[in-house]
């Protein structure tokens, strides 16, 4: 087995980190820096604070990024970069501001539209603002990753941005920054912790680092997102799952995504689902399905993590997901057998091949009959 590993990002973990971001930002040893965020953070008293306590080195905000950060967003706050000559961009928020904030540092020092990028394979510009990450959601390990995954909402498509541009130059995860995260938002970002976990451990691309690194997410996944959940300001408990979301991140970067992740682009796009909840539809299924690739690698990751089986870990997912009332199955869309087909067409995206199981359209038909409530010949892998 030939492997390769590496991370560039530098990490500070710990709580109360947020005020060493003034700082941080003079290590970088740039003057003028913007805070990318969403809406709800755009004139808050963090933001407020973190301009005050910079000593003058953060002076602009842009604050419209969207849930689901579109190509648009990025062309925006890449023309607010350039308005205030920025040299430096801090990412606050989840993962939808950190997707917008590193496209935007790249293609800021551009003329170009990044949507020359967006799904077409050709590599941007090595050059690029250096990014400061500070993430307040647990779950999507954005903060060490090298992907920015877009929606351009004209054609229809999302998906990913690979890039080494991507990887922030300092990554600060303060846990009492995640207190404030409802319950809905926890656990949607939970689950997608435990999707990065999974998905890099049974990825075709898996190898031994980042293996041993998903395991460790999976294991905090699964014994705090509950309390995380039901006891919002258990502070443990948000330690626990941002150091869960942090080490997911490292598991993935490399070896990338898989099946669940594929399906929940369109799942995504087509009913609004959000991401994490998104892929969390599918991933019991996955489990069980990849149960015997490998030599039952995926086994011995169950009883590393606390189950004596696949099944015993897929049925936990299953239940973590209806405890949390995130969605379990499609039947409320009450798919018509044109959607269903729609959603088998849309689910071959690129993470799809990255399954260590080859996923059939038939096997996905299989998957979507099922998960909308509708009979089929084979329903074992659904619960």
């Amino acid at each position: 087995m030939m492997w390769n590993y590496s991370q560039p990002v530098d990490i500070r973990f710990g709580n109360g980190r947020i005020k060493e971001l003034g700082m941080i930002a003079k290590e970088l040893g740039k003057e003028n820096g913007i805070i990318v965020c969403g809406h709800h953070f755009k004139d808050s008293a963090l933001v407020k604070t973190m301009i005050e306590q910079s000593n003058g080195l953060i002076n602009h905000v842009y604050g419209d990024v969207m849930p689901n950060p579109s190509v648009k967003n990025v062309m925006e706050c890449s023309d607010v970069i350039k308005q205030y000559n920025c040299d430096f961009v801090i990412a606050l928020g989840g993962g939808s501001s950190m997707d917008c904030a590193k496209a935007a540092a790249t293609i800021c020092l551009t003329e170009d539209d990044i949507t020359t990028y967006h799904g077409t394979g050709l590599p941007l510009p090595k050059e690029h603002l250096p990014l400061i990450a500070v993430p307040t959601t647990a779950g999507t390990g954005s903060e060490v990753t090298c992907v920015s995954v877009l929606t351009n909402y004209e054609t229809g498509y999302k998906g990913p941005i690979n890039s080494d541009n991507f990887y922030p130059a300092i990554a600060l995860i303060d846990p009492e920054l995640t207190i404030t995260m409802s319950p809905r938002v926890t656990a949607c970002v939970g689950i997608d912790t435990l999707a990065h976990a999974l998905e890099g451990y049974w990825s075709k691309g898996h190898q031994p680092i980042c293996d041993a690194l998903a395991i460790h997410a999976a294991q905090l996944v699964f014994n705090y997102l509950y309390t995380a959940y039901k006891d919002p300001e258990n502070i443990e408990a948000r330690e626990k799952m941002c150091e869960a979301s942090l080490i997911a991140g490292l598991s993935f970067t490399l070896p990338k995504t898989a099946a669940s992740h594929a399906c929940s682009f369109p799942l995504t796009n087509l009913y609004d689902i959000p991401h994490g909840e998104a892929c969390g539809i599918t991933l019991d299924y996955f489990a069980r399905m990849n149960e015997e690739a490998e030599n039952g690698r995926l086994t011995d990751f169950a009883r590393k993590v606390g189950f004596h089986s696949v099944d015993e870990m897929a049925d936990r997912i299953y239940q973590l997901k209806k405890d949390m009332n995130l969605t379990v199955d499609l039947k409320k869309y009450q798919l018509t057998e044109d959607q269903i087909h729609q959603l088998v067409k849309l689910s071959r995206h690129p993470n799809l091949y990255n399954n260590p199981v080859a996923v059939t359209d038939e096997m996905l038909y299989v998957m979507y009959q099922s998960l909308a409530g509708n009979d089929t010949k084979e329903k074992a892998l659904i619960k």
